[in-house]
């Protein structure tokens, strides 16, 4: 921690000496003295003040690079300096009515009563400026040797005050690999339902950070067992009572968890040529998802079994309407409900029977979410059967051989006709309209079936494919 904080040494001793020089109290707070600690740098600095808002505006201003107060109606002045985003907060406890969705804000007056109110014993402490003196009054330098997240008071209160600490619970042991202690989980579980109260926004971030976390099965498994899952995504739990066709040994849900852990040894490929892999959510949530449509499709047979046929575009479809019920982006979702429904595409492919026509369609129906769906796919097969399994690498490796080799020879990525819109109407003799439309899907299956033909090839089909539809 010394090193860190000797890091950011000059900032904290000249923003330390501000606030002391006009009579205020500051202190480095939460995250970013938990990651000290951790031997973790960071550029995200929290801190925690006495100063009402318009004073720590006016005693940042000529200081900071830039200031802005867009979290003011929380107390907040955000500011930058140099290479730091830097947070300050006054001094507050924040608690919600049973119905209500924001929380009410009243000033604190004092250090240790601030910390108090924060979500875990962790995320409690802090740095005292301008003499760094460490402040912890709930013993989280203890809790984070034992790597356990415990409320600095009863989890009770904590999860009644801000109900969306339950999620942070499941999001920080992803992220930092830590247990949580049995009284939070007790209190998770009785509680689930007040989690109904958090906006959809605020839920959605959450996760979005637990599932881009380190450990996000530690997380998820969390929310499955408290029944807080239940509430937020559903389609999770559900897979617990299901079981995958192909390895009886184990549910769809654990099933999962291995597929979304084995998508994420393969984030690597998504990384631009000479960069870190970076966690990707869609990748990720794809995962997560991708079987969610098995407990609607699951069939017995007489000879005892199991079929989900078309589960991929029923949990496409459920997949849709989870992340619309969340408030993801419209793009977000469609590509996340892409490589849901395009999953099972690759397990047509056989020994390599397809032919050219269908490896241009699964290169273009998989459009910007194909270097996903090679991760995805592959990560689908978890099979034990070490045979089975270097089988289907091999014959995925020559599917996408396949698909290099054919973007080379014709700018498959691409995959667009001869002819343009405005060829198609003064070729044809039409103007703006449907037919247009259908003239320029016929061409595109043309160039899907016979890869590039060359305008005049393109030219005659078209006259001949209208002819035949206008006799």
């Amino acid at each position: 921690m010394t090193r860190e904080l000797d890091r950011l040494a000059p900032l904290l001793d000249e923003l330390g000496g501000r606030f002391t020089t006009a009579g205020e109290e500051l202190a480095l707070v939460g995250g970013p003295v938990r990651d000290a600690m951790l031997g973790r740098s960071h550029t995200d600095l929290d801190f925690t003040t006495s100063a009402r808002p318009e004073v720590t505006e006016r005693l940042v201003k000529g200081w900071a690079d830039a200031v802005w107060d867009i979290g003011r109606a929380f107390g907040t002045i955000g500011c930058r300096k140099g290479p730091w985003q830097v947070e300050i907060t006054t001094y507050r406890s924040e608690t919600y009515d049973p119905d209500s969705r924001k929380p009410d804000v009243d000033y604190g007056d004092s250090l240790a009563g601030d910390l108090g109110r924060r979500d875990f014993t962790v995320n409690a402490m802090a740095v005292a400026l301008p003499g760094r003196a460490v402040e912890d009054p709930y013993g989280g330098v203890v809790d984070l040797a034992h790597r356990v997240l415990r409320t600095p008071g009863s989890p009770e209160d904590s999860f009644g005050d801000d109900p969306l600490r339950m999620l942070r619970a499941a999001r920080f042991a992803a992220q930092l690999g830590f247990g949580v202690d049995p009284g939070v989980v007790s209190a998770m579980t009785a509680m689930a339902d007040r989690i109904s109260i958090i906006s959809a926004e605020r839920v959605r971030d959450e996760l979005v950070k637990l599932v881009c976390a380190p450990y996000p099965r530690l997380g998820l498994t969390l929310l499955v067992e408290t029944g807080l899952a239940e509430r937020v995504l559903p389609e999770l739990p559900a897979l617990a009572l299901e079981r995958d066709e192909h390895h009886r040994h184990k549910d769809v849900y654990e099933h999962t968890l291995t597929v979304l852990e084995q998508s994420i040894d393969l984030e690597h490929r998504l990384a631009p040529e000479g960069e870190e892999p970076r966690p990707d959510f869609v990748s990720r949530f794809a995962a997560l998802m991708h079987d969610v449509g098995k407990p609607r499709t699951r069939r017995f047979l007489d000879d005892g079994s199991v079929t989900f046929h078309h589960h991929d575009v029923v949990g496409a479809k459920l997949t849709r309407k989870r992340m619309k019920a969340l408030r993801f982006s419209n793009d977000e979702t469609e590509a996340v409900c892409r490589l849901v429904e395009l999953h099972l595409r690759f397990h047509g492919y056989g020994s390599g029977e397809w032919t050219d026509a269908a490896v241009r369609r699964y290169v273009r129906d998989a459009g910007d979410e194909l270097e996903r769906l090679h991760v995805l796919t592959r990560a689908d097969c978890t099979t034990r059967n070490r045979r089975k399994a270097e089988r289907l690498r091999r014959t995925y490796d020559d599917l996408e051989e396949r698909i290099a080799r054919l973007s080379e020879e014709e700018e498959l990525a691409s995959l667009r006709p001869e002819l343009d819109g405005n060829q198609i109407m003064e070729l044809l003799g039409i103007g703006p309209g449907r037919d247009v439309g259908r003239a320029y899907q016929f061409l595109l299956d043309l160039r899907m079936d016979e890869g590039v033909v060359g305008e005049q090839r393109a030219r005659e089909a078209l006259l001949a494919w209208w002819a035949e539809r206008e006799g």
